[in-house]
């Protein structure tokens, strides 16, 4: 079962006894337990009578066993809920196993890991609770990139009743990172910003939001870089690292060379300036620099791209980040 049949079939209180969640998605995994606990209890004020919701690095398996066994009051099923699942205990894994094989179809027992469970560079094994659950219980987050975080913002924006435009939605990505609930959460303020009633978010919303001034920095960053400016770029960086995270600024220069080889690859194959710059929501004159007579070839920009990924690797391993940058900065900007 994938992640949006789990939502459909949970609004329509039809959740499975048990389901396990897994994923770094820390809002789809709120939306999880609030689309569950809509569907369950329709009347919000029995959800106090047949919800609970532990916190696996402070309860048992035996807890939560004992909890999903009792029966509903005053509603037709029950809902236990498990935040930080992973924290359970591997010890508990023959008493999960056992409830799992035989649940209580009045309980549905709803597990939420905040991390993903299977084996990857981070993790060497599969969790234990992957082998613990049938597969049928099993609902790995979806993972999106930059472009289909923009479209969901928009969407999960709408349930809200908040309209964002698709240029203030691929801009808050930009500035906010890929975090879900942190990107949700500025949305609603970029709202208020427009006056308590305001529901359309703007880029002028989010501008009042994130500031102007920070704005124009990060933009006086990508544009030394695309002018191949090494001693602009350098001092940009080094004055936006004293306040900005360097994930951010690294996920702003990859999709800049992202954005750059499909608009070199678009005019090469014979598609309009004018074309490209409304595909790619860029304007003419910026089409024109990027795909200008010195624009590099396909295998540069598979290379740049590669040393952003070399550097989110570094980064995420404790590399030293003013370092990190400034290296990658250089390369960006150096002829090859």
């Amino acid at each position: 079962m994938d992640y949006a049949m789990f939502v459909r079939l949970a609004e329509r209180g039809e959740a499975p006894p048990i389901t396990l969640l897994h994923g770094g998605d820390v809002q789809l995994l709120d939306d999880a337990l609030a689309a569950a606990t809509r569907g369950l209890f329709p009347d919000s004020t029995l959800a106090a009578w047949g919800r609970e919701v532990f916190d696996g690095r402070e309860r048992s398996v035996d807890d939560l066993v004992r909890s999903a066994m009792t029966l509903p009051f005053g509603s037709g099923r029950r809902l236990v809920a498990v935040r930080r699942a992973q924290a359970l205990p591997a010890k508990a894994t023959d008493a999960l196993a056992a409830y799992a094989a035989n649940p209580n179809p009045a309980t549905c027992l709803l597990l939420l890991a905040d991390e993903a469970l299977r084996a990857s560079r981070e993790r060497r094994n599969d969790h234990w609770l992957l082998s613990a659950l049938p597969g049928a219980a099993l609902v790995e987050l979806p993972t999106r990139g930059g472009r289909d975080l923009a479209g969901w913002l928009r969407q999960r924006a709408a349930l809200e009743g908040l309209s964002v435009s698709d240029e203030a939605a691929r801009l808050l990505v930009e500035l906010t990172g890929e975090d879900t609930a942190t990107l949700l959460g500025e949305t609603r303020k970029a709202a208020l910003a427009g006056g308590p009633d305001n529901r359309a978010v703007g880029v002028k919303d989010v501008g009042a939001v994130v500031g102007e001034h920070r704005l124009d920095a990060i933009f006086d960053l990508t544009r030394a870089v695309e002018r191949r400016d090494i001693a602009g770029a350098l001092k940009t960086l080094d004055r936006l690292l004293a306040t900005e995270d360097a994930m951010l600024l690294l996920s702003v220069l990859a999709r800049d060379v992202r954005t750059a080889w499909t608009a070199v690859a678009w005019r090469r194959r014979g598609r309009a300036v004018e074309e490209i710059a409304r595909a790619l929501r860029r304007p003419p004159a910026v089409i024109e620099a990027l795909t200008g007579s010195t624009s590099g070839s396909e295998t540069l920009f598979a290379w740049k791209l590669r040393r952003c990924w070399d550097v989110e690797r570094r980064l995420k391993s404790s590399g030293e980040p003013r370092a990190e940058m400034a290296t990658l900065v250089a390369d960006l900007c150096a002829e090859r």
